[in-house]
């Protein structure tokens, strides 16, 4: 086991049901992606817990708080991220986690509430 490895917690945002438990690198940002098996997830929250050894803090471990990711065949490239769904929608959120206010479980294609963004 590499020492610079953390071990993670991966819990089921809706349930607070434990996935699993990985060893990470590094952390992944809320909206960022982590695969446990073959399932992706988007984290939505992270909790770190610390212990206090030869007199400082160290994290030990940490708690990803996270939902199904969808198939992102629908996403546009936004302010260098990838967001679900078509950004060209006015009603797009352009989040990694939420498509849009009207439609948010898609998809995009044939919505009849698309809208293109007014001319600026």
């Amino acid at each position: 086991m590499d020492a610079n490895l953390l071990p993670a917690e991966v819990l089921l945002s809706s349930s607070q049901e434990v996935l699993g438990h990985v060893y990470l690198e590094r952390l992944p940002q809320p909206g960022g992606r982590v695969d446990l098996g073959q399932q992706s997830y988007l984290v939505l929250e992270r909790h770190h817990y610390y212990q206090f050894r030869a007199g400082r803090y160290r994290l030990q471990r940490v708690a990803l708080h996270v939902q199904s990711a969808p198939h992102l065949q629908e996403k546009s490239w936004v302010q260098n991220r990838w967001v679900i769904g078509d950004a060209a929608c006015r009603f797009n959120a352009c989040s990694e986690l939420l498509r849009c206010a009207v439609n948010p479980a898609g998809p995009c294609q044939g919505c009849r509430f698309f809208e293109a963004h007014p001319p600026d």
